[in-house]
């Protein structure tokens, strides 16, 4: 089995340039559902929030997904936290 959610998160958070693509997207999907888009080089996540807005994320080099769209992950997961706080 893999690693838990929360273990994936807490590793985002303290080493974003070390993830692995395949986690991020885990991840992803848990928070924001199956991918617009997948099986290119971008997978694309649509936010519930108005507007447009999406996450973004690309393979990098050795399966690692880049640091500054794992940063926008963890940004979105925050976002979409506080908007279901009551």
């Amino acid at each position: 089995m893999g690693k838990s959610l929360e273990d994936l998160l807490a590793e985002m958070q303290g080493n974003p340039s070390g993830m692995r693509f395949t986690d991020v997207c885990r991840v992803a999907t848990h928070y924001f559902g199956a991918p617009r888009t997948k099986g290119s080089s971008h997978w694309v996540w649509k936010m519930p929030w108005p507007g447009d807005p999406r996450v973004n994320l690309q393979q990098g080099d050795g399966g690692k997904a880049k640091a500054y769209q794992v940063r926008q992950v963890l940004q979105a997961i925050a976002r979409l936290l506080q908007e279901r706080k009551p």
